[in-house]
């Protein structure tokens, strides 16, 4: 069938608190910096209420993922839980504003909708506490055959791997895709999923995703090496395109017979990372469902990093359509 979707992405519904913090307030809170700790609830009310003043966005690696492609003109469309809560109501406003095609059915009871506190210091690191509430009832249930059907890649995320019925509902829409013959992508998201789930993610790269996404600290830490290049060279046995960011270094793209060195674009000043991986998987896969070459899709990728990096929150404030165009037209 012919594709009326380019991206569908499965994920935490979140909603981000971005707030400026030192490192004394990390130590505090004992907060490993610059990587993602999960926290109950309590946690985070009580965090939140310690932080300093910032601002509220609708977020989540996935949705924000989503939400760039949605800015670029791509056709997407985002299935993640909520609450039908507050924070809830904002989150599927705020995504479904965008023009993404949301639908999933809200809890009526149970956890609350998720949120993400998010702190940035001064050398713009983000370190995050997660607290996951009704994201993670996400199941089987939830998955919409329709939309998985009909998109050309459907785009998950590690974060999401932990709750057994979550997992259950990604096995499942994985096997929609490729039973309708289109793409799987996936987000290794973070170190700390790695380290929990390394066997798991090394066993769906070699039988279920086609289209890996990892920082190199996560490709590291998914083939216990000591270098980038070793990783490399592990990862590109099994996935058909492994995008392997590296920060202020750009990026490599590999195929089993191609490498792409993509440079960082160019930022006048780092602000904030928050988001920077998401927006680089957004501009990727907008690229690649155009058909572009790999390189092509590279350079989109940076050029919307840069843009989310420039700024806090998750989310491209700048018309990332006018921005991509000359590296179109390259």
């Amino acid at each position: 069938m012919q594709s009326s979707l380019d991206v569908v992405g499965i994920g935490n519904a979140i909603v981000d608190v971005i707030a400026r913090a030192d490192e004394a307030f990390l130590a505090e809170a004992g907060l490993a910096k610059g990587a993602m700790t999960l926290i109950d609830e309590a946690t985070a009310q009580s965090l939140y209420q310690r932080m300093p003043p910032g601002i509220e966005c609708s977020g989540g690696s996935v949705a924000n993922s989503i939400a760039g492609l949605a800015t670029l003109g791509a056709a997407t469309a985002f299935i993640g839980k909520v609450k039908n809560d507050q924070l809830g109501n904002v989150f599927s406003h705020d995504i479904q504003s965008l023009g993404v095609t949301f639908r999933t059915p809200p809890a009526t009871d149970g956890p609350e909708t998720a949120r993400c506190l998010i702190m940035v210091t001064p050398d713009a690191q983000r370190t995050m506490a997660t607290y996951l509430g009704a994201s993670i009832a996400l199941g089987p249930q939830d998955i919409d055959r329709s939309l998985i059907k009909a998109a050309k890649v459907t785009y998950l995320e590690g974060y999401l791997w932990d709750p057994p019925r979550a997992k259950e509902a990604f096995l499942a829409a994985m096997d929609i895709a490729h039973a309708a013959g289109n793409r799987v992508a996936f987000s290794l998201s973070d170190p700390f999923c790695v380290d929990r789930y390394r066997e798991d993610f090394r066993a769906l790269a070699e039988r279920h995703i086609d289209i890996l996404f990892a920082n190199e600290a996560e490709l590291m830490s998914l083939y216990e090496v000591d270098s980038f290049d070793d990783g490399l060279q592990a990862v590109r046995a099994f996935c058909d395109i492994a995008v392997l960011t590296r920060s202020a270094k750009g990026a490599v793209i590999v195929t089993k017979n191609e490498l792409h060195v993509i440079d960082a674009a160019p930022c006048a000043e780092v602000v904030d990372t928050t988001g920077a991986g998401d927006l680089y998987a957004a501009g990727f896969l907008y690229g690649l469902t155009r058909g572009l070459e790999l390189g092509e899709c590279g350079r989109i990728g940076a050029i919307a990093a840069a843009e989310v990096i420039s700024h806090y929150g998750a989310r491209p404030e700048a018309d990332l359509k006018a921005l991509i165009q000359p590296a179109l037209a390259d």
